[in-house]
């Protein structure tokens, strides 16, 4: 009798991103040729465990997947420190990890700041604490547990801020500079992988943020989309999903149309000519200038669409307007026929 339907789900999504990660491995030019599997050579791949039923079922199917594949198998549980006793519930999810034979099995405590609002902050500190975690260990990639239910509310955060189809376009399975980031369950709903650690009589820890009113993504969990499903029935989760992929398509083309299409708007001194700029399709244009604004030092996190709307208006509605002050100190003025974007 084989595993339970949920076990066997996350275990195929896993397997899939393993072989992903091992072709990758092996056609890399860099990488060390002759070791043994398991041995000291061999990729590893960690797992971000939080400890909640996500993360766990994760940390499950890539330790019964590891051993069948040349590569090792570890963990990392990120302490924010927020609640009292969070010091002692990530030594209780770093043994999980070890229990499961996953090593290292590692806690790393962060200070969370409070720049861009307590979820961001916390986000940016985990973040940063897993690629120090990888860079530490030599880590090839970084295994995250976010659902397709994650997916649907990612869009709906993307869609309420009204920043264009990348924001819609919600979470890649793959990210990161390095290809570091790999996300399995994207095609798996919440109660597929809840179900896989019944089964597997996995303990679980329910962190209170997830059902606290005052962060917004809890607050859309459990009154946005429940309200959603009753209006517009059950599908709506797989179609927020599938509308993530069809952006991110989208959006994929259009970025790269714009970094084609920068060199041929500038001038042979590299700056921006507004005639050209004014030839391009608004949504190919509207990216040129956000690269150019962030080049110049702009921190991409800041900078919202009324943004980079205000700078195309130096553009397609030149009235005379002056310079337009952009987040990081950074300024857009028209001279000359010119684009000229600076920080102060």
């Amino acid at each position: 009798m084989g595993p339970h339907p949920a076990v066997a789900a996350i275990r195929l999504a896993v397997r899939r991103v393993l072989h992903d990660v091992l072709t990758e491995h092996q056609t890399d030019p860099t990488t060390a040729a002759g070791d043994t599997p398991h041995g000291p050579l061999a990729p590893l791949v960690l797992v971000a465990c939080s400890g909640g039923a996500d993360s766990m079922a994760l940390a499950s199917a890539l330790a019964f997947e590891a051993r069948k594949l040349p590569l090792r198998a570890g963990g990392v549980t990120v302490d924010h420190g927020l609640q009292h006793g969070s010091d002692l519930r990530a030594r209780e999810v770093a043994g999980r990890m070890a229990a499961l034979g996953l090593a290292p099995a590692e806690v790393v405590a962060v200070t969370v700041g409070r720049e861009g609002g307590p979820e961001a902050a916390a986000r940016d500190a985990r973040y940063a604490a897993l690629d120090a975690a990888a860079e530490r260990h030599g880590a090839t990639a970084i295994l995250l547990g976010h659902t397709r239910d994650d997916q649907a509310e990612t869009v709906l955060l993307g869609l309420a801020r009204g920043s264009g189809i990348r924001s819609l376009s919600g979470m890649a399975a793959v990210s990161g500079a390095t290809r570091r980031y790999r996300r399995p369950f994207l095609q798996l709903d919440r109660q597929t992988v809840r179900k896989a650690c019944v089964a597997q009589e996995l303990a679980v820890w329910d962190d209170p943020h997830n059902t606290d009113p005052a962060y917004t993504r809890s607050r859309l969990r459990h009154e946005g989309l429940p309200a959603l499903e009753k209006a517009l029935g059950k599908g709506v989760v797989e179609a927020l999903a599938r509308t993530a992929q069809l952006s991110r398509d989208d959006a994929d083309a259009l970025d790269t149309w714009a970094a084609d299409a920068e060199t041929a708007v500038r001038d042979e001194a590299g700056a921006l000519e507004c005639a050209k700029l004014f030839g391009l399709p608004t949504a190919v244009r509207r990216r040129v200038l956000r690269r150019a604004v962030i080049a110049e030092g702009a921190p991409a996190g800041s900078l919202f669409a009324r943004h980079i709307e205000e700078v195309d208006r130096l553009i397609t509605g030149w009235r005379g307007q002056g310079a337009i002050n952009l987040p990081g100190r950074v300024e857009a003025r028209r001279q000359g026929g010119r684009l000229v974007i600076r920080q102060g």
